[in-house]
């Protein structure tokens, strides 16, 4: 048998060859900085949801008891939705920037 042959486990010899890239990464600590905000903006994510349902709420009962918006609540309903899509671009890894209370300032409503 050559070099390329299977082990005696049935693993290729090759299988060592891709182990360091995957320790590199394992001992990376800005990958395990980079979970940690995740879980955090993950938290803040729930808890901006919660948020936007309890606004959507309020808002239905305003509508229905004085026949107008309240458009506070309007642009609180915006920027937390923004906020919402920004934190799920970074979570699904689509930006690098991270979203309010790091990189980015609270959405405003443009």
């Amino acid at each position: 048998m050559n070099d390329n042959s299977l082990t005696s486990n049935g693993n290729s010899s090759n299988q060592h060859e891709h182990s360091p890239p995957v320790m590199e990464n394992i001992k990376s600590k800005s990958l395990w900085l980079r979970l940690f905000h995740m879980l955090v903006l993950g938290m803040l994510y729930s808890l901006s949801r919660a948020v936007l349902g309890a606004v959507v709420v309020v808002q239905f009962f305003w509508l229905l008891l004085t026949s107008k918006k309240n458009e506070q609540l309007v642009v609180l309903g915006k920027r937390l939705a923004i906020y919402g899509y920004q934190i799920s671009l970074y979570l699904t890894f689509n930006t690098e920037e991270r979203p309010y209370p790091y990189d980015l300032d609270w959405p405003d409503e443009d």
